[in-house]
């Protein structure tokens, strides 16, 4: 197995998108792609000389409307989310310690809610990528007061990631100070929500937080609840 492997980036919503694919057969899997970049991700792949056979997303997003469903159209490509999500259009669903195979490379899914009730990460068992959406952030965890969120469980998520040994490399789903990636062991020393010596007072803290509402929630929720259909600038499944 050679491994492709791309970060993308959003700027519109600081989101990163990940390429991940195995060169001796060609097979690819992108994570969290935003639909404005349908296009780029094609090209991209299509440059790199592979076939995108999955579409994979760690949960349902608020901040952007998922490109999922325009690349399955375009592609073929299969589109899998959680099965805690409940989004009946998407091809299939993945549960807890599922693995997914691309070529050679296995992703192992795991459920880990407390940003939503639909979260997962990714790990990467051969090269020790942990693909983290908004579960863990660098120096950061994504917030727990919305779409189910809750910060007891986002605390036991929190917890099982930290049992990856430090040198496990951390990709998350955001940044928005310019960072693309860090490991476990510098978030173990360095990440404010990590250093709580209990889970009552990290709940406290989550709980005390005051976020505004993300700007485009009521458009982007709705509209990757039914996999972006878009009929007279109303979104349906």
């Amino acid at each position: 197995m050679s491994l492709i492997f791309r970060q993308l980036f959003d700027a519109s919503s600081s989101t990163f998108t990940y390429i991940v694919g195995d060169s001796s057969d060609g097979s690819a899997c992108i994570i969290d792609p935003v639909r404005d970049n349908a296009e780029l991700y094609i090209r991209y792949v299509s440059q790199l000389q592979c076939r995108l056979l999955l579409s994979v997303e760690t949960h349902v997003h608020a901040d952007h409307i998922s490109a999922g469903d325009t690349l399955r159209e375009s592609t073929g490509c299969a589109t899998r989310i959680g099965k805690e999500s409940k989004v009946n259009c998407s091809s299939g669903f993945f549960s807890d310690g599922e693995k997914l195979q691309i070529g050679a490379i296995t992703l192992v899914c795991w459920y880990t809610p407390g940003h939503t009730e639909d979260s997962y990460c990714f790990y990467n068992e051969s090269t020790k990528q942990l693909f983290t959406g908004d579960t863990l952030l660098i120096r950061g965890s994504g917030r727990t007061d919305f779409q189910n969120g809750s910060a007891v469980h986002a605390y036991k998520s929190l917890q099982r990631l930290l049992q990856c040994s430090d040198d496990t490399i951390v990709y998350p789903g955001h940044d928005y100070h310019g960072l693309t990636m860090s490991t476990i062991g510098e978030e173990r020393m360095y990440n404010p929500r990590l250093q709580f010596p209990n889970e009552q007072e990290f709940v406290s803290h989550m709980n005390s937080l005051n976020f505004p509402k993300p700007e485009r929630m009521d458009i982007a929720v709705p509209a990757n609840q039914a996999c972006g259909k878009i009929v007279n600038n109303n979104y349906i499944g």
